[in-house]
């Protein structure tokens, strides 16, 4: 069974309830969470999270339901890939990351930016389908899209020159609904959903950014597996133990990269028996255990390179530890750390 991150209905209930709709009654009967609803992490099987929409717009007789839900969206929901995003130097390198990483959002969902059907010079077409197997329901479909311009609008800071769009499937609203939206001629019944863009567009600068920030949610992102077999204790591992000695561990830097909030964050850390100061004081552990017995490298540097400010912080961290000071460790070699002193 394929899954789609609950983000994807991010907005839903407040559109819903604009219409004088249930948005839960819809959920349920689509077989969809109602936590859902109003999380951004939770695991949705994506036929669910199409059949809510559809049901929703039937009902309400609102045939542009996904538009109207896009246009309340942004790309904070899309947690560390949104920063890997916000962070590129150009839009190419942001297009690249999204089409790489976006399996962490919807496994069947794919994007990419392809020579233009019609052989247009000059353009191209940013394509959004599905994946072999996998099916996209309109409503679903128009939502994506419209989510997709309004993100390329928002990191351009003004109109990046969209050429037309087409749809897989037939208009469901009239054509001037669509056309405002987008700005730019809409055709239905193509073979493909695109957005026929500037080929020039990938090479547009976005304005710099947090180099540091992006190479941390790629890296994070590089750790997730299409199994989701990562918990929440291996995700804030996985980002503390690669920011130690760049950037101080934040809590909040952390839970965007998990797309959790902050508060929400720490509850699930403490229903797995840890905290975030004790995952970081694992990982400075382990870290300090492997410059002091594999490299000769000077204290002082062992102590930056594990996000201490000085080496007296390493020696009274040792003392803790191993109740030893940091020379001892290195010169036991400490093939077995002696247990840690609490």
């Amino acid at each position: 069974m394929s899954v789609i991150r609950s983000a994807g209905l991010r907005g839903f209930r407040a559109t819903v309830a604009e219409l004088g709709g249930d948005a839960e009654a819809y959920a349920r009967q689509a077989g969809c969470p109602t936590a859902a609803l109003d999380g951004d992490d939770l695991l949705v099987p994506e036929e669910a999270m199409a059949t809510v929409l559809e049901l929703a717009a039937e009902d309400l007789g609102c045939p542009d339901l996904g538009l109207r839900i896009a246009a309340r969206q942004d790309l904070g929901m899309l947690g560390a890939l949104a920063l890997a995003i916000q962070n590129s130097a150009t839009l190419g390198d942001a297009l690249e990351c999204t089409t790489r990483y976006l399996f962490v959002h919807a496994r069947s969902l794919s994007l990419s930016l392809e020579p233009d059907p019609y052989g247009t010079p000059g353009v191209a077409a940013l394509r959004y389908g599905v994946r072999e197997g996998g099916e996209a329901p309109p409503q679903g479909i128009d939502l994506s899209m419209g989510f997709m311009h309004r993100a390329i609008v928002y990191l351009v800071g003004r109109p990046y020159g969209l050429g037309s769009v087409e749809l897989p499937h037939p208009l469901l609203a009239p054509l001037s609904v669509y056309e405002d939206f987008f700005g730019v001629p809409v055709k239905a019944d193509r073979p493909a959903a695109l957005l026929r863009v500037p080929l020039s567009l990938a090479d547009r600068p976005l304005g710099g950014g947090n180099a540091h920030l992006r190479r941390l949610a790629l890296a994070y992102l590089d750790e997730q597996l299409p199994s989701e077999s990562a918990d929440i204790v291996t995700g804030v591992r996985a980002v503390v133990g690669r920011s130690l000695g760049t950037s101080p561990p934040e809590i909040g830097t952390v839970a965007r990269l998990l797309n959790v909030h902050p508060r929400t964050l720490q509850r699930r850390l403490r229903a797995a028996g840890t905290t975030f100061a004790e995952l970081i004081d694992e990982e400075r552990r382990s870290a300090a255990l492997r410059y002091l017995t594999g490299s000769d490298l000077p204290l002082g540097q062992v102590a930056l390179l594990i996000g201490l400010s000085e080496q007296s912080a390493l020696n009274r961290c040792c003392r803790r530890w191993w109740g030893a000071t940091p020379r001892a460790v290195r010169a036991s070699g400490y093939e077995a750390a002696a247990p840690p002193v609490s």
